[in-house]
C-alpha cells in the first residue's frame, strides 16, 4: 500500500457536535467544550490522523471529532465509523465470563484444567484459577517464538500471519511460572485467550458466537463484531495508519487479528461501545453480585510488577486522576488507540477513540482529555 502525504492531515480540520439527552440541553460550558475540542484536536501530540471523543456527564452529551477518517477523501469521522478496538475485547470476555459464573457454569476459583485439561503443563493447570486469568494474577511466563513486530516495518510484513488460539497459547509453555498465580498482578493478553477458550468449552460455540448472542444481539451492537480471520472491517470505518522508519506513512486498515484473538480483535464504534458501556455499568448484562466483581481489585499486598499497587479487577481497570475513580478499559493495536472509562456512577463517563501513526507512543490525548473532565 502506497504512503500518504503528511501535508493532508494538516488541511482536514476538526468538528464539534453537541448533543443533548432527550429532554435537556448540554450543560457543558463554552470553555468546557472548548478544552474537550482542544484536548483532541492536537494531532501532533501524539501524531494522529483522527480522533473522536463522546463524554457523558449527568446524562447529557458531548460528541467532537478532529482531523480524518480516511486520508484519501478526508472525510471526517463519525459516530458510527467502525475503528479497532483492541483490548477492549476484554471487557466482553469477561461479560460473558461473569454471566456463566452467576449462571453456575463455571467456578471463578477452579484450576482452569478442569476447563482446559491437557493445554497447558499440568503445574499451570492446577495452580491457575479462572478468576486470576480475569485479573492478570497468573504469572503465566513470556511468549517465545513470536515474530519480530517491533518495528513499523516488521509489524506491516507479519500483518498477514496466521495464528490458531492454541498455536498462540503454545508459545508460553516453554518456561516456568513467573510468580506464584495470586501473588502479583501482570496485564496479558495471553490471560484471555484462554477465557475465550473456556467460553468456547463451556458454550459448545466459537467464543465470538456466546459474546454476539448474550451482549451484541441483547444491545443491538449491529456495527460490533469479532473478525476471526477476516482482516477487513468493513462498511463505513476509520482507517489507520503507521509511520514508517523512512517517515513514509502506510495504512494498515486491513490487518489479520488471528494473533489476538480472544484478548484483542474487537471490531466497533464509539456509538456501540458506548451502549455497551452504559448497559455493563447499569446493571443490564450482570447480576449486583457479578456486577461487583468487575469493581474488586487483588488485595493490597498484590502488587504491579513494577511495585505499583495492582489496578486490574475482574475485567475491568481503574485510575484514579484529580480525586475522580474511573473503570473502564484501553484498547490499542497498530494504527488504533481506544480508551473507555467511567466513575461507577456513571456520572461522568467518555470514550475517546484516535489513530496514533507511530508504532508506539505516549497518552498525551488521553491525558489532555481526562484533564480537562477533572478539572
Amino acid at each position: 500500500m502506497g504512503g500518504c502525504a503528511a501535508a493532508t492531515l494538516l488541511a482536514v480540520t476538526g468538528t464539534t457536535v453537541a448533543r443533548a439527552a432527550t429532554g435537556t440541553t448540554a450543560p457543558t460550558t463554552a470553555s468546557d467544550e472548548a478544552a474537550l475540542q482542544a484536548a483532541i484536536s492536537d494531532l501532533s501530540h501524539p501524531p494522529a490522523t483522527s480522533a473522536q471523543l463522546r463524554v457523558v456527564r449527568r446524562g447529557d452529551h458531548w460528541y467532537g471529532t478532529a482531523g480524518a477518517a480516511d486520508l484519501g477523501s478526508g472525510r471526517a469521522v463519525r459516530p458510527d465509523d467502525r475503528f479497532r478496538a483492541g483490548s477492549i475485547t476484554k471487557a466482553f470476555v469477561a461479560t460473558v465470563i461473569l454471566q456463566l459464573w452467576a449462571e453456575r457454569r463455571v467456578e471463578l476459583e477452579a484450576p482452569i484444567g478442569r476447563y482446559l485439561p491437557d493445554l497447558l503443563p499440568s503445574t499451570f493447570s492446577r495452580r491457575i484459577t479462572v478468576a486470576q486469568l480475569l485479573n492478570h494474577t497468573s504469572g503465566l511466563p513470556d511468549h517465545r517464538g513470536l515474530p519480530d513486530d517491533s518495528t513499523p516495518e516488521g509489524a506491516l510484513r507479519h500483518r498477514w500471519d496466521r495464528w490458531t488460539p492454541r498455536e498462540w497459547v503454545e508459545t508460553v509453555t516453554h518456561d516456568p511460572l513467573k510468580f506464584a498465580p495470586g501473588t502479583a498482578q501482570e496485564y496479558r493478553g495471553i490471560n484471555y485467550v484462554l477465557l475465550a477458550l473456556i467460553i468456547e468449552k463451556l458454550t459448545g460455540h466459537p467464543y465470538g458466537h456466546a459474546i454476539e448472542s448474550r451482549v451484541l444481539r441483547p444491545l443491538g451492537l449491529t456495527r460490533t463484531l469479532l473478525p476471526g480471520q477476516d482482516p477487513r472491517l468493513h462498511g463505513p470505518q476509520v482507517r489507520g495508519y503507521l509511520r514508517m522508519t523512512d517517515g513514509s506513512l502506510r495504512d494498515i486498515t486491513v490487518y489479520n487479528q488471528s494473533s489476538a484473538w480472544g484478548e484483542g480483535e474487537l471490531i466497533s464504534t464509539l456509538d456501540d461501545l458506548s451502549r455497551f458501556q452504559q448497559a455493563l455499568f447499569s446493571g443490564a448484562l450482570l447480576p449486583p453480585h457479578a456486577l461487583d466483581k468487575l469493581f474488586t481489585l487483588p488485595p493490597d499486598s498484590v502488587r504491579m510488577l513494577d511495585g505499583t499497587p495492582a489496578r486490574y479487577s475482574l475485567g475491568l481497570q481503574a485510575a484514579t486522576v484529580n480525586g475522580v475513580t474511573f473503570w473502564g478499559k484501553t484498547g490499542e493495536t497498530y494504527g488504533y488507540r481506544t480508551r473507555m472509562f467511567t466513575t461507577r456512577d456513571q456520572s461522568l463517563r467518555f470514550i475517546l477513540s484516535y489513530t496514533p501513526t507511530p508504532l508506539t507512543t505516549q497518552e498525551d490525548m488521553t491525558n489532555r482529555v481526562v484533564a480537562a473532565l477533572t478539572a
